[in-house]
């Protein structure tokens, strides 16, 4: 089965989908593996076929933040800077659900630079969405309450799973949000009183 051909980033270049397959590495992994650690050397870049990834960055204090999703098409733009510059990850990339990744080794994401004009324009739209990504992000932080960023939050994975039943703990979403448990906790409540959520045992169904 041809994982690409039904992706509108690969459909128009047989040659790069067939170079594609025939260089990376193909690998499912569960929900919650940790697919790449910060300060780790970027050695493939990770291209989804299947379900997401979850991109976060952690400060000193080992408080973390969510950045951005990586789904099914796409790969993680963090991945192909710090690899293409011999540097260490900045960023921990997670699977958010069951995923299906090829891993293109970094010698190679070079070589497509120049052999498929189709790659380099993958890389900049890819770069492209990030940056307005975490343009969003800074917004949020700067501009929105908790509960907004919350709600969000929630409709995002929620439009990302096409279910409305959300398999996560309030201490991942305090994760994904950089702050506290106890807060995330009580807006939780709040939401659920106002009949936006029902909280049950490590799941929210959001009405």
């Amino acid at each position: 089965m041809d994982l690409l051909e039904h992706m509108h980033e690969f459909k128009s270049s047989p040659a790069l989908r067939e170079a594609l397959y025939e260089h990376a590495v193909c690998k499912e992994f569960p929900a919650g593996t940790v697919i790449l650690q910060e300060n780790a050397y970027i050695r493939a870049i990770p291209i989804v076929t299947k379900g997401a990834l979850k991109v976060l960055r952690a400060d000193e204090e080992g408080r973390e933040l969510l950045i951005y999703y990586v789904r099914a098409g796409e790969s993680c733009i963090m991945s192909f800077l710090g690899g293409l510059h011999h540097e260490t990850s900045k960023v921990r990339a997670e699977a958010d659900e069951d995923v299906e990744i090829l891993l293109l080794p970094m010698d190679k994401v070079v070589h497509f630079m120049k052999d498929f004009p189709e790659w380099l324009d993958y890389i900049f739209k890819l770069y492209h969405k990030r940056f307005e990504e975490l343009l969003d992000v800074v917004n949020a932080i700067a501009f929105k309450k908790v509960d907004e960023r919350l709600l969000d939050l929630l409709r995002r994975k929620e439009k990302m799973s096409a279910s409305k039943v959300l398999p996560i703990t309030h201490e991942q979403l305090a994760n994904e949000l950089g702050t506290a448990r106890v807060l995330v906790s009580r807006l939780l409540k709040q939401l659920e009183e106002q009949g936006v959520l029902e909280l049950g045992r490590h799941k929210i169904t959001l009405k």
